[in-house]
């Protein structure tokens, strides 16, 4: 059980995030237990949506993004997001099982990704102090300044989400995953 209460529907949320939760079911059919949780500050709500709006439009495909959601939850014991990204992540972005393990372990199978997801890590855990030498290694993989620009805020993101849930304790309406990497 949250430790607020999650709006049981659009009309239980504020009036003023309706509009937004209307466009979250439209967009993928459902509203999840994060919209509503969030609506209950409009202003949070349309912040969140409008940045993931964007960085959706951005240079980075969804497998990459999927990635780096899962590795910064997994990072921030975020048992909600977890379970949200394996579940996107199979589904929209079409990671495997493998991948997705490989994400939440702060790499990628996939050479490119792969030093997105290790930058994102290094981000995440440095809370964003980097070295020159991360920055030119994400470089040296082929990403552009742009690119490196949303991959950190691809961290900004997941981490203000990861955070809601946490500190909230939304319930987790994705199937469950365990916190525990896999050995």
């Amino acid at each position: 059980m949250s430790r607020i209460p999650t709006p049981a529907t659009i009309d239980a949320a504020p009036a003023t995030a309706q509009t937004l939760l209307e466009a979250v079911k439209k967009q993928i059919g459902s509203v999840p237990n994060l919209f509503r949780l969030t609506a209950t500050s409009p202003a949070a709500l349309e912040g969140y949506l409008s940045l993931n709006g964007a960085l959706a439009k951005g240079a980075l495909n969804a497998a990459t993004r999927e990635r780096i959601a899962l590795a910064v939850a997994q990072i921030n014991g975020c048992g909600y997001c977890l379970a949200a990204h394996t579940y996107i992540g199979k589904n929209v972005a079409k990671l495997g099982d493998s991948e997705i393990a490989a994400s939440r372990a702060g790499h990628s199978t996939d050479a490119k990704a792969d030093a997105a997801v290790r930058f994102a890590v290094t981000v995440t855990t440095a809370r964003g102090t980097v070295s020159d030498a991360d920055v030119a290694a994400v470089r040296a993989a082929g990403y552009s300044d742009a690119e490196i620009v949303e991959i950190v805020a691809h961290v900004a993101l997941n981490t203000l989400t990861n955070y809601i849930n946490e500190v909230f304790q939304t319930a987790v309406d994705f199937p469950a995953v365990s916190l525990d990497l896999a050995a």
